[in-house]
């Protein structure tokens, strides 16, 4: 049975956490949908870890945001794989410090992944065993075929700052 909003259960990729917090284009939007319950967001301690870590080296003046984030947000949070799982699937992606995302995702039994990551995302020879197990979508086709944002919202999100952010609020 196909699941309706706001029953979807959504992982989002670390990548998706920091460009949702760190630049307000479409990563922002979808974080923004799950602050508003429209989905179950579906995260995995090591997702947070790496979010974490990653805006903290890059990002450190975000880190307080990531950090609300995760506190304003519900979510729920599932086991990482092991690593005899992890072992025991190693052509599961081409690039195999993505497997634990990907394993924890197919074990929750997420709906969708969402994640900018290539490696997780491409349709070819290489993601073929992961695509037979799980979607996994881009932010901006998320938005548009899970959440039903039409083109003209997407372009208008496309390039957007923080500056403009704050002009269409005033």
């Amino acid at each position: 049975m196909e699941r309706t909003l706001p029953d979807l259960r959504v992982m989002l990729d670390a990548n998706i956490l920091i460009a949702g917090i760190v630049w307000p284009r479409w990563p922002y939007e979808v974080l923004q949908h799950a602050l508003r319950g429209d989905y179950i967001l579906v995260l995995s301690e090591s997702i947070i870890k790496q979010a974490r870590r990653r805006v903290g080296a890059r990002f450190p003046g975000y880190i307080d945001q990531f950090e609300q984030f995760l506190q304003n947000c519900r979510y729920e949070l599932v086991n990482d794989p092991t690593p005899k799982e992890i072992a025991n699937h190693k052509d599961l992606v081409r690039d195999v410090t993505d497997i634990p995302i990907a394993l924890a995702a197919i074990n929750a039994r997420v709906d969708y992944l969402v994640s900018e990551d290539k490696d997780l995302t491409a349709r070819d020879e290489t993601t073929v065993k992961l695509h037979k197990q799980l979607r996994v979508m881009m932010a901006g086709t998320f938005l548009r075929q899970a959440l039903g944002w039409k083109s003209e919202d997407l372009e208008s999100v496309r390039g957007r700052t923080w500056r403009d952010l704050k002009t269409q609020g005033e």
